[in-house]
């Protein structure tokens, strides 16, 4: 019964990174990069995405570190889905 609770947890989680990604790269085109709201949402992406931004150049001017991030989110949720089915 735990791991079912550990599972939607992690499931959670990873929705909710994803949708903190995307709405970081979507308030970056409308606010004010010192609003509040926006140095938050830095803060919380931020420092996953900046590992990517050192490895993956710019194509062109798209930084399309968002959407490897997203990636690689999606696949340690299923990893660790898949880990913790196993285990039921």
């Amino acid at each position: 019964m735990f791991i079912i609770y550990l599972i939607r947890l992690i499931n959670f989680l990873g929705s909710l990174l994803v949708l903190l990604v995307i709405l970081n790269v979507a308030l970056s085109y409308f606010m004010d990069p010192y609003h509040p709201v926006r140095r938050t949402l830095e803060q919380i992406v931020g420092p996953m995405l900046n590992p990517i931004r050192r490895v993956v150049p710019l194509i062109g001017m798209f930084d399309i570190s968002p959407i490897i991030l997203i990636l690689l989110i999606s696949v340690v949720q299923s990893a660790l889905v898949n880990l913790l089915s196993t285990l039921r």
